[in-house]
């Protein structure tokens, strides 16, 4: 789906936890549960709060990959995560968000990203710091329907 004409739109509702896709006219394609930050909303240098606003998918980081790959520094480690641990890791496939509003400008400089995790159990619930985590195979999916330059919202 990487040559499609039309961009899609990816919403994230925080109170929902839930992210859905839609396309450029606002149809319904897909929902996918998601975790946010277990500190909360906000914008904030250092806060791990997860920021609100209208983004867009800056990179995706991550194609080919296996899905349970650990990403460190945005680079694949060559090692396969398992279920559980107390680790915040980030595995599968990597979105970073730029951030197009004002309050959430410093989005790329904050490391937020959408990506996969070790702890697929906490999803549905505010877990993470500060990205949005999917489960891996959900991330991988999504990967392969959304481009750079697609619009992200993540709300209230």
């Amino acid at each position: 789906m990487a040559n499609r004409l039309r961009p899609l739109h990816l919403v994230a509702k925080v109170s929902l936890q839930q992210l859905e896709l839609l396309d450029q006219q606002g149809k319904h394609i897909k929902q996918y549960p998601i975790s946010t930050s277990r500190f909360g909303l906000g914008c904030e240098e250092g806060s791990f709060r997860t920021p609100t606003g209208r983004f867009r998918i800056a990179e995706k980081i991550g194609d080919g990959e296996p899905a349970w790959m650990i990403f460190k520094g945005r680079s694949s480690t060559g090692i396969l995560a398992q279920q559980g641990g107390d680790e915040d890791l980030i595995l599968s496939r990597i979105f970073w968000l730029d951030g197009l509003d004002p309050e959430n400008s410093n989005t790329h400089e904050r490391y937020i990203y959408f990506h996969g995790t070790n702890q697929e159990e906490l999803i549905g619930t505010p877990a993470s710091h500060g990205c949005i985590r999917l489960r891996n195979l959900d991330m991988i999916e999504l990967f392969d329907l959304v481009s750079v330059g697609d619009l992200v919202e993540i709300t209230e």
